[in-house]
């Protein structure tokens, strides 16, 4: 169904009429008009076509019309759409190390620091360049960092994880079940029909879900744990694509990179505590997770994040440059030396 629609909106808008020189980029994402990244998105659109003198005109298609969650690197380098949000981190193959680095991330909270190191680790590691391959990348993401939303069952300690069944990303399955939960890996746009019917009884997600998502309409927990957030390459086009536009056209989108990930990190603080204040809203109740339980939590995140890269030997893939990189880098902005690219410790 999906790929149809595809082909009927590219046949629409190959048929539509375009003002001479004016080339049209389509642009799709899983998510709503309103949802943060959209925003945006939508900032980034307008300033490409104002910065192009409405050379460049960009069509949004929303809420999953064009691109899926799972499938949306494949989707965009077979041409479905011309711009659009990926997920390699959901990606259900052939982007082995890009899921497992996202786990490599203990230590750093800002969106700047998750983007920073993610392009320390493309720069030293081929592998991912190999995972993303046909793709041009055009922004990084990276995000709030989670905590933990859950239905009716207060979580205060690691102890209170037990038993829960909480759809967590696929980095903390392993670090969950280590804690006696019962996780699951499901798109996020499934959640909020999962909770309201019991079917799950929480999720690891950040604050500004309790809004965007509308999880605190159907949840009354959430527990402010620091639970790390890796980055990812999160907006593409096919190379084919790219390879159409003029040289000026290739130079406003790399251009263009820095203005999306600013709107994209400035949105995610607003939406952050636009989160926290519909929680407060609905009355969720707010727990912190007390200092040892953080303390031993970050030592099992950093142990899985160690495994899963000694794992990706299974896939032909040695995932331990990539991993020591991090957790070096992690160390630097712990003793506040920021971020400096380096393989020294590879």
């Amino acid at each position: 169904m999906r790929a149809l629609l595809a082909l009927l909106i590219i046949c629409v808008a190959g048929c539509a009429q375009t003002a001479p020189g004016v080339t049209v980029l389509t642009y799709a994402s899983p998510f709503s008009p309103s949802h943060p990244f959209s925003r945006a998105d939508v900032a980034w659109m307008k300033w490409v076509e104002q910065q192009s003198n409405g050379s460049i005109d960009i069509q949004p298609y929303w809420s999953g019309s064009l691109l899926s969650s799972e499938h949306s690197m494949h989707e965009l380098r077979h041409g479905v759409a011309d711009v659009g949000l990926i997920t390699p981190i959901y990606a259900r193959g052939g982007a082995h190390l890009i899921r497992a680095q996202a786990g490599f991330y203990g230590g750093l909270e800002t969106f700047e620091e998750q983007t920073s190191l993610w392009r320390c680790l493309v720069a030293a590691e081929p592998q991912f360049q190999r995972e993303l391959h046909d793709l041009k990348i055009l922004a990084v993401q990276g995000g709030n960092l989670p905590g933990i939303v859950t239905r009716d069952r207060p979580v205060r300690s690691l102890e209170d994880l037990r038993g829960l069944r909480l759809r967590a990303p696929s980095e903390l399955l392993s670090v969950l079940k280590d804690l006696g939960a019962d996780p699951i890996d499901m798109p996020m746009g499934e959640v909020y029909s999962a909770l309201a019917k019991g079917v799950l009884d929480g999720v690891v997600a950040p604050p500004d879900t309790l809004r965007s998502l509308h999880f605190a309409e159907v949840a009354q927990y959430f527990n402010t744990i620091k639970i790390p957030r890796g980055a990812y390459a999160a907006r593409a086009m096919s190379e084919q694509r790219w390879r159409t536009l003029t040289d000026a056209q290739r130079d406003l989108l790399e251009r263009s990179t820095e203005v999306w990930e600013k709107s994209l990190a400035a949105e995610l603080l607003v939406a952050n505590e636009a989160g926290m204040a519909a929680g407060r809203e609905h009355r969720v109740e707010f727990h912190d997770m007390p200092p040892d339980q953080q303390a031993r939590f970050d030592a099992l995140y950093e142990r899985d994040g160690e495994a899963r890269a000694r794992n990706l030997a299974r896939f032909g893939i040695d995932g331990m440059p990539a991993y020591r990189l991090a957790r070096s880098i992690a160390a630097q902005v712990k003793d506040d030396f920021g971020i400096r690219c380096s393989r020294d410790e590879t």
